[in-house]
């Protein structure tokens, strides 16, 4: 009898241990979320129609520690300024109001801020980037009109922050540089934005 329930109190703790460390593995490869949003504007350009235009979206973001890649999604709203005596009025804005979904998945990160758009104060001391060809951009849910089929616009995603201190956080502001047909819309400035959850340790612990 005491064999038996010797037996059964080992089957029993091998199998909690088994379902412990499927956990802790399923937990360790387990994507890391952030969110944020996007607040800028792009510059009056003779090259980009309609310009200077608003934007304000949101964005998400799961990034694979493991595999050093990244999946980035937005979703944005953009406007212009209305005109008086053919100049530019800004209390005239909402003209030419669209939206605009970006996707961008599978991106190879690099660890550092090489190449990242610089800040002229308090400027950021850690972060990372990816940067590829998107997979989706839309105007108003249809392929951009200034979008290639399949898309080829090019989109550098920088996330960048403090140091890994108290009183700091590593995971702070975003920038989004687009390139190829985008860049014809949205410019070749960078967009800010700010990043609103991420975990306090993902960027100490993977860098």
């Amino acid at each position: 009898m005491k064999s038996k329930t010797l037996t059964s109190a080992i089957r029993s703790l091998s199998l909690l241990l088994l379902v412990s460390a499927t956990c802790a593995l399923a937990q360790e490869s387990r994507p890391v979320h952030l969110t944020g949003l996007i607040n800028d504007y792009s510059p009056l350009d003779p090259n980009i129609k309609g310009s200077p235009y608003e934007m304000h979206g949101q964005w998400s973001m799961d990034v694979h520690p493991e595999r050093s890649t990244a999946d980035f999604s937005a979703d944005m709203t953009m406007s212009g300024y209305g005109t008086t005596a053919g100049v530019l009025d800004a209390t005239k804005g909402g003209a030419g109001a669209h939206t605009h979904h970006i996707e961008l998945t599978n991106a190879k990160i690099t660890w550092d801020m090489t190449g990242c758009p610089t800040y002229a104060t308090s400027p950021p001391k850690m972060g990372f980037q990816f940067n590829n060809t998107v997979s989706l951009m839309t105007g108003n849910g249809n392929n951009a009109p200034f979008e290639t089929n399949p898309p080829s616009s090019t989109l550098q995603v920088c996330v960048t922050g403090g140091d890994d201190v108290k009183y700091s956080l590593p995971n702070a502001n975003i920038t989004l540089v687009f390139g190829g047909p985008a860049a014809t819309h949205f410019g070749t400035q960078a967009l800010h934005g700010v990043v609103r959850d991420a975990s306090a340790d993902f960027i100490v612990k993977y860098r």
